[in-house]
């Protein structure tokens, strides 16, 4: 089944028209996920990318069902876009931006616990289940399928990780990026519970 996200996560991206929210979306979809829509507000009722965009989180989510959200907003506004999110019913919440205010995510944090919803971040490189569901930015060339679970704090040694994984033909259940800020939405501990019930991943 994978962690967090899989083949059936239906993913919509908030800041959607953006240049770097498109060009990772596009990357993404080419790969295998299943992006249903964007959010960007005041563009509600346009088409981007062959797919409908939404001036609210609620309105993409009642229309698609998407269960899975991508923030590609920059960090003054990512606080508000959780929480939009979380207040729509997402329940796993991917936040690219770095340096939101400690404030901002320790009250985010708590109202995702009470949601029992996923944030992954931020500051974080994103959460890939190869060939199945990406949301982030990470280089979905590098990843292969497997049954290895992959969790870092930095996006760089991950790829590292990752790239020597599949040279040596070690795939990749899911890889999880927790991010580099003081506080982060899910902890090590949290992805590491998450893999050991997970019938598809071997190790971590």
């Amino acid at each position: 089944m994978s962690v967090f996200v899989h083949k059936h996560s239906r993913v919509i991206i908030q800041g959607f028209t953006g240049q770097h929210a498109t060009f990772h979306a596009e990357e993404a979809m080419q790969n295998g996920t299943t992006i249903v829509g964007g959010v960007t507000p005041g563009k509600g009722g346009q088409v981007h990318l062959g797919l409908p965009v939404f001036d609210t989180v609620h309105q993409a989510v009642v229309a698609t069902g998407a269960d899975v959200s991508g923030i590609f907003v920059p960090p003054p506004f990512a606080a508000d876009a959780i929480m939009e999110a979380l207040e729509a019913g997402i329940g796993v919440v991917v936040v690219i931006a770095d340096g939101i205010p400690v404030q901002d995510m320790v009250l985010v944090k708590r109202y995702a616990a009470d949601r029992n919803a996923v944030i992954i971040g931020p500051n974080t490189p994103g959460i890939i289940t190869p060939q199945a569901c990406k949301v982030g930015i990470m280089p979905s060339h590098i990843y292969t399928p497997g049954r290895i679970g992959v969790v870092s704090r930095s996006g760089t040694l991950n790829y590292e990780a990752v790239q020597q994984m599949s040279e040596l033909g070690m795939g990749q259940s899911t890889s999880v990026g927790i991010g580099g800020d003081p506080v982060n939405g899910t902890d090590f501990v949290t992805v590491l519970r998450a893999f050991e019930e997970d019938p598809e991943t071997d190790a971590v």
